[in-house]
């Protein structure tokens, strides 16, 4: 991690920046090792107010010079690396999840149509006949009824398939490719993991994919599949692996 880098730097580099023994600061540079060693204090203060404004200075001098003397620890200098990882990591998570809510709400300024559109549309869709509705919120139609066993969330499953957007877009078919697709029932959209184990093999289901049970705000960049689009697939489960 980036900050941690940073924090070994300055557990190296500290003594050549900071005060000497009897606490006198230096007030002009004299020669290179001067300049360095100012150069490498500003440069490291400038990483610490960016990345980690919450540093208390004084600890931060207390817990090397305790260091330098192995004495007045406030804890065990086994513990360091931990501690510090934990924290970084939780800093990290924080980050995301800002950065994740930030392009949520995006989003659902950008593409509220999108997403209005595709509500709409599993509302009047749920009305007609043979369209099953699961409690997610899933729709679907038998188009087939095999006689096989059913895959669990577990399985390895081969299908064909044709996806299409409301409007009739396709974006992605193995029928059309010729070739089947092979993949884990739990590594696809919750839409998919839902409705596969719904059916017996040899069946041939149509399903109609809520947004938030396909990729949200968050499909594939570029792709043709927009945020808070509401898929339609028809897939046939040939085998159980």
């Amino acid at each position: 991690m980036k900050l941690i880098k940073i924090l070994a730097v300055v557990l190296m580099s500290v003594v050549l920046f900071s005060c000497n023994s009897q606490g006198v600061t230096k007030k002009s540079l004299n020669n290179q090792v001067d300049s360095v060693s100012y150069a490498i204090g500003l440069n490291m203060a400038t990483n610490f107010k960016k990345n980690f404004k919450e540093i208390d200075a004084d600890l931060f001098v207390q817990g090397y010079r305790n260091g330098v003397d192995s004495s007045n620890l406030l804890m065990p200098s086994i513990k360091t690396d931990s501690i510090i990882r934990a924290y970084m990591q939780k800093k990290q998570i924080e980050e995301q999840e800002k950065q994740k809510a930030e392009a949520m709400a995006k989003a659902e300024k950008e593409y509220a149509d999108i997403k209005e559109e595709g509500e709409k549309f599993l509302e009047e869709n749920k009305t007609k006949e043979g369209v099953q509705t699961t409690e997610s919120g899933l729709q679907y139609i038998v188009l087939k009824e095999g006689t096989g066993e059913k895959p669990t969330a577990t399985s390895r499953v081969k299908v064909h398939y044709h996806g299409t957007l409301i409007d009739g877009t396709v974006f992605d078919s193995s029928v059309d490719r010729g070739q089947p697709a092979e993949f884990g029932v739990n590594q696809v959209i919750k839409g998919w993991t839902e409705g596969l184990q719904l059916m017996p093999v040899g069946s041939k289901f149509k399903f109609f994919i809520p947004q938030d049970l396909a990729y949200g705000a968050f499909p594939r960049p570029n792709g043709p599949i927009k945020p808070f689009s509401t898929l339609i697939f028809e897939v046939e489960l040939l085998e159980v692996k």
